[in-house]
């Protein structure tokens, strides 16, 4: 269901212009008719604080505040199945099922394969970086330059 003038009711689709502050919002839009990209995986959910101009003020899961356009849509609620964080695969066959294939360690490959590496015995393998040699763990990708820099009022605490 979505439209103008639609009651805010549980699993309603509305503009962001017409949901009542503090409710709890999923399936958010970042641009308007771009379609949800915004909590959107189980069991979450964002939650609206305010409406400054033409902009909204949202509260991510990721604890991130960020300013979305008003019209822009949003689900009313959260999203449903938020037992899923708690299932366990139970054997390593059914995680194969999910098309997840085995993980094979950097330390424990020989130095032409990853940076991490190679040495006699065994070596921890020094600072975590990826195979292609990008360091990883708490290594900031994001541009500087980014242009939706200006969005965003509170990063995600660490």
């Amino acid at each position: 269901m979505s439209g103008r003038g639609v009651a805010p009711e549980l699993g309603n689709t509305l503009y962001l212009a017409e949901i009542p502050l503090g409710t709890l919002i999923h399936n958010i839009e970042l641009y308007p008719g771009q379609g949800a990209c915004m909590a959107r995986s189980a069991g979450s959910h964002a939650q609206l604080l305010a409406r400054e101009g033409k902009y909204a003020i949202i509260k991510l899961p990721s604890g991130e505040t960020r300013m979305v356009l008003t019209e822009c849509k949003a689900t009313i609620g959260s999203v449903s199945n938020s037992d899923h964080a708690l299932e366990k695969s139970g054997k390593a066959g059914r995680t194969r099922w999910l098309g997840r294939r085995p993980r094979n360690r950097g330390v424990a490959m020989n130095p032409v394969d990853h940076p991490m590496g190679g040495g006699e015995g065994r070596a921890s393998g020094g600072h975590p970086r990826s195979r292609k040699g990008i360091p990883a763990k708490g290594y900031k990708t994001r541009s500087k330059k980014n242009p939706s820099n200006k969005f965003i009022v509170e990063r995600r605490k660490k």
